[in-house]
């Protein structure tokens, strides 16, 4: 990389399924590079192996002296020492400045493509809402909602659409009211006789995955009418709308975004739209995604030499 090099910001965004590593140069962005994702041990998430493999995408890439970086991380919160990954993660990529900042907050920025006022649900395999209006202040708003995983919450995700899914196919395979005969032939043919099933969604580290792999049929069949399956993904709409509504609370004029796989399903899709459209509301459409929030972050760091921090959402070297 030739001209100016510490003109370069980093962003870096590190989930369960990966890390994505962009640098932009002069305002124009780079390629999006991976890695593998969240390592998580006895104590906690492995962030020098993920530092390690960050530095080494920017290594191949040529890029030496960075401005600025922000890295965000699933599960900065709960299996992370915040304070530990900015050490690490300053010392593995040498930037100028380093900002550690939740999954949740790098998500929020995409979403709206900037810093300001809103809010964002996150529908995937898991579910979560996170609103700020980036006020510093003692009175400003920094709201995460749900994200609580499969068992104890993730409302609304397609973990959440898939387990209840099977459940209305074993009801209807027990004769108990609110059962589903297609559902439990869509449950067979996807994980077998229903003897297998406990075993397979209750012991395996890949549980909440394959929970959500089954969702795509529970809109489909309905889709075709099924009144079960049409029951959980309104409610599963529902439940997400009421996330976002919770995560935008107290933030004036938010934007309300709403992103992830699940959305793809047209019957959560609608029943989304229509409970934010019952609270006088209306979502706006997504613009990035994490990886493009995390840039935006490092480029304006870079620029201006803080963004908006927070006790637990925002750390910065």
């Amino acid at each position: 990389m030739s001209g100016d090099r510490s003109a370069t910001v980093v962003g870096v965004d590190v989930g369960g399924s990966g890390l994505r590593l962009q640098w932009s140069y002069a305002g124009q962005p780079g390629p999006v590079l991976t890695a593998p994702g969240v390592r998580i041990g006895s104590g906690g998430v492995d962030v020098e192996a993920l530092a390690a493999d960050a530095s080494r995408l920017l290594s191949e890439g040529g890029v030496t002296d960075v401005a600025a970086v922000c890295w965000s991380q699933r599960g900065l919160l709960f299996l992370s020492d915040p304070v530990e990954v900015v050490r690490v993660v300053s010392g593995a990529l040498g930037a100028a400045r380093t900002a550690v900042v939740s999954d949740a907050v790098a998500s929020l920025v995409g979403a709206l493509g900037g810093v300001r006022p809103g809010a964002v649900v996150a529908a995937g395999t898991g579910a979560v809402a996170f609103g700020s209006d980036f006020g510093s202040a003692d009175t400003s708003v920094w709201r995460l909602v749900d994200g609580w995983g499969h068992v104890l919450g993730d409302r609304g995700s397609a973990a959440g659409v898939g387990l209840e899914g099977l459940r209305a196919g074993l009801r209807f395979h027990d004769g108990l009211p609110g059962g589903s005969e297609r559902l439990l032939a869509e449950g067979e043919s996807a994980f077998g006789a229903t003897s297998h099933w406990p075993r397979r969604v209750m012991t395996g580290t890949d549980a909440p995955a394959l929970l959500a792999s089954f969702a795509p049929r529970v809109a489909e069949v309905a889709s075709h009418g099924d009144v079960v399956a049409a029951r959980i993904c309104r409610e599963a709409g529902e439940s997400l709308a009421e996330s976002l509504l919770s995560a935008a609370r107290g933030i004036a004029s938010p934007v309300l975004v709403a992103t992830g796989g699940l959305l793809a399903a047209e019957p959560v899709r609608v029943a989304l739209e229509a409970a934010v459209g019952e609270a006088g509301a209306a979502l706006s459409p997504a613009v990035g995604g994490a990886l493009d929030g995390a840039l935006h972050l490092a480029t304006v760091l870079a620029r201006t030499g803080t963004i908006p921090r927070h006790p637990a959402y925002v750390h910065l070297s």
